[in-house]
């Protein structure tokens, strides 16, 4: 099978991350680098044969197989709906960016439209699946329950919400609501809770209860369920990408599994 050419969203942590994991694969490489900034030089050389493009409209000239958005949610704002109307699937690492209901709608309207689909990951978070097939079973119950440590909460809202300095009190959330609120006011920290509310009840009726542990030594990930089907509790605890403690060395993992999974002749469904 042809090797598939993938076009990134941003080269940041995330996107760095995945460009060496896919080097080792060797099903996969990335030919373009959609940047907000062209004119600043990335912090990091490009995958080699990787153009910068400017705009959407240069998609085509790249002929890429998937595009991958791991910039941010102001960048799926900006890309997202261009991409899907050129027809090309979009994977998406901003799935807490889906909260936002007129952006929702407008990719979902965009994707109709072309024939192309938004991807969502499972992220740093296993379990969707199970999660998914939960609700055709009946779900009745969802919560999710992230816990990281101070630092990984730095230059987010959470600042105001408690003492990360000081160290929060372990056993005691500075945020508890639905993924919808958590989604919005973290976009940095709370994406994994809004894979889990798109996997099973929804936004607004999985709830979300966050944490800044100090004695965490990485990112903690909790899904807890239950309903017709039965019940179920996953809990994953993953080390942090080292340019960035908000994000689970998981999250790039899973990327490039979505990404090879078009590639391969039998893949999990």
């Amino acid at each position: 099978m042809p090797t598939l050419r993938i076009a990134l969203i941003g080269y940041g942590a995330m996107g760095r991350s995945m460009a060496g994991l896919l080097r080792q694969s060797r099903q996969a490489h990335i030919v373009a680098v959609v940047r907000r900034n062209p004119s600043v030089a990335p912090e990091a050389p490009l995958p080699e044969g990787a153009v910068v493009i400017e705009s959407m409209q240069q998609l085509q000239t790249v002929r890429p197989d998937l595009v991958v958005e791991c910039a941010g949610h102001s960048a799926l704002r900006q890309f997202g709906p261009e991409t899907l109307q050129s027809g090309h699937d979009l994977l998406i690492a901003s799935v807490g960016a889906l909260a936002d209901i007129e952006l929702e709608r407008r990719l979902r309207d965009c994707a109709s439209q072309s024939g192309a689909r938004v991807l969502v990951p499972s992220g740093a978070l296993g379990g969707l699946d199970l999660l998914s097939a939960a609700r055709i079973g009946g779900l009745e119950h969802v919560t999710y329950i992230g816990r990281k440590p101070p630092a990984a909460w730095r230059g987010s809202r959470a600042e105001a919400l408690v003492d990360l300095d000081a160290g929060a009190a372990a056993d005691v959330p500075f945020f508890s609501g639905t993924a919808r609120e958590a989604a919005l006011m973290f976009p940095q920290n709370a994406n994994v809770s809004a894979a889990v509310a798109i996997a099973g009840i929804g936004f607004d009726a999985t709830r979300v209860q966050l944490f800044a542990d100090p004695r965490a030594t990485g990112n903690e990930h909790r899904i807890q369920a239950d309903g017709a089907f039965g019940s179920f509790e996953l809990t994953v605890r993953a080390l942090a990408l080292a340019q960035n403690p908000k994000t689970s060395l998981l999250a790039p993992c899973s990327l490039v599994r979505s990404i090879l999974n078009r590639s391969e002749s039998v893949s999990l469904a």
